[in-house]
């Protein structure tokens, strides 16, 4: 029995992907009315999955080595040479880890879900097994599978649990999704039918072909169309402030936490490593519109009165930093970027976190109907108030060390002249000077004053058990990062390594 778990031999990954959804579709045998039974039983299924990955990589994945390890190949369909191809490198580990964390935080911050709370929390672990799986796949068309899976549950949890304009963001969300999702399903098949007669969906043997450069120019552009609507990137961004102002907290933590860095994740493993030479050719304009994001973005969201739309406003400026890393092609720039995909995962997650329990309290949306809420709710304050320091890159946090390696990685290209990279970071400095503004002045018309102090029916319970159990297991890791970031560095350095050799160097 030992020598079967510590070999390779043993379906670590499918077992990984497959059994939150099939533990979940055992709830509907749980009964009806049974809330609490719901709650223990999804909390027990994220915990022991979240265990058994931590095991499986921590005895089976090798850091030193940037090849495909763990990996499983299973004939599924014969007609076209369709394999269950599944397999993890240094790119990879990270953000599965990362959606262990965050889902089983985020089932634990749905308790008070109370209406319909079997459907709830079987559609949290259908978005888990597909997070992994699209994470997970090495083959170009099981990733597109297990990247659909994602788009119906979080349909179904925006448009039943979210809040008044639910029905009008779950629309704008399936509309730019599913449409991104065309582009991507004409890149896989157009890429694996390209020059033989038998379909070639294994990323490996992908990453090895060459294209005449105008058809390589188009599978880029229709892979980061469909990226850059997950990702966000502006000008395709404009679902996510209505989504993350309308969806339940706990939905929003996934969002924010997982579901975006599927799209930053996207562009590197398909549009960096398959096709190198477009990449090459767009990174300039990768870095333009990473810098107009960060500006945009920055300067956008103090206009929102919204709580949840101004901290999505933030996310898509943090995800600025992560294209701009990407498109520096160097490998400070692509570690600073995937560091930030796990730094961001963790901020974003605790932010939304920490806006629906204040909402839970005073039933409020809009900011400038806040104030004077520190009083009452000191705990919440005290998390709110760190963890927007981490939000704007305070030295010790995981934000700071991302943004300052990305930083690096534009300085060390060789690719830019040296008055475009002044350029580009005096913009990406004043996007930074922003960020303080609207954080700082968001816990200043929450917090501060004596608005609410003076209503009526002024009372409320500051944070439970739970809830501070919630921020601090979330903060811990930012902090984690900030001191020691070789800890996320060291997964992925191999991995990059191999990249930037293999296609841009060599």
């Amino acid at each position: 029995m030992y020598l079967v778990f510590t070999t390779n031999d043993f379906p670590w990954l499918t077992i990984i992907v497959v059994f939150p959804i099939s533990a979940g579709s055992l709830m509907l045998f749980l009964p009806h009315r049974g809330n609490k039974v719901n709650k223990w039983y999804t909390i027990c299924i994220c915990i022991l999955e979240l265990l058994l990955t931590t095991y499986a990589f921590c005895y089976n994945f090798k850091l030193d080595d940037p090849l495909i390890q763990l990996s499983e190949d299973y004939k599924w369909i014969n007609l076209f040479d369709f394999y269950w191809r599944l397999g993890i490198d240094g790119l990879s580990i990270g953000t599965i880890l990362l959606t262990g964390f965050i889902t089983t935080l985020a089932t634990l911050a749905a308790f008070p879900v109370t209406r319909d709370s079997r459907l709830f929390y079987f559609l949290m672990l259908a978005m888990y097994s597909g997070q992994i799986g699209s994470f997970s796949s090495r083959d170009i068309l099981l990733f597109f599978i297990m990247w659909e899976l994602e788009l119906i549950p979080v349909y179904l949890l925006l448009s039943m649990w979210g809040g008044k304009k639910r029905l009008y963001s779950a629309t704008k969300f399936i509309l730019y999704t599913a449409g991104s999702s065309i582009f991507l399903l004409i890149g896989v098949l157009g890429i694996s039918l390209y020059g033989s007669n038998e379909p070639t969906l294994n990323l490996e043997l992908l990453g090895n072909q060459a294209y005449p450069v105008t058809l390589e120019i188009l599978f880029y552009i229709g892979f980061l169309i469909a990226f850059a609507v997950k990702s966000p990137i502006i000008p395709l961004h404009t679902w996510l402030p209505d989504t993350h102002g309308e969806a339940h907290y706990s939905t929003c933590m996934l969002l924010a936490g997982i579901l975006l860095k599927m799209g930053a994740y996207g562009l590197v493993r398909i549009n960096m490593e398959l096709l190198p030479h477009a990449h090459s050719m767009f990174s300039p304009w990768l870095m333009v519109v990473g810098t107009i994001q960060i500006i945009y973005a920055a300067s956008t969201s103090p206009g929102q009165r919204n709580l949840k739309k101004r901290i999505a406003y933030s996310s898509v400026s943090h995800m600025g930093f992560i294209i701009i890393g990407i498109g520096s092609i160097t490998d400070p720039g692509l570690n600073g970027a995937i560091l930030q995909i796990i730094s961001h995962g963790f901020i974003g997650a605790a932010l939304f976190f920490l806006a629906g329990t204040s909402y839970d309290r005073i039933r409020l949306v809009y900011l400038d109907e806040m104030g004077g809420m520190a009083i009452s709710i000191p705990k919440i304050f005290t998390m709110f108030t760190i963890l927007s320091m981490a939000s704007l890159a305070l030295p010790g946090m995981s934000g700071f060390v991302a943004e300052l390696i990305v930083f690096f990685g534009i300085i060390t290209s060789q690719k830019y002249f040296l008055i475009s990279k002044i350029l580009i970071i005096f913009v990406m400095a004043i996007g930074m000077i922003l960020t303080p503004i609207y954080l700082l002045s968001m816990s200043r018309q929450m917090f501060y004053g004596y608005k609410l102090i003076n209503a009526k029916n002024f009372s409320f319970f500051d944070s439970g058990p739970r809830e501070l159990f919630l921020s601090i297991s979330i903060l811990l890791p930012i902090i984690g990062i900030g001191i020691y970031p070789d800890f996320v560095l060291s997964l992925a350095s191999d991995k990059v390594e191999s990249i930037l050799s293999n296609y841009f160097y060599g």
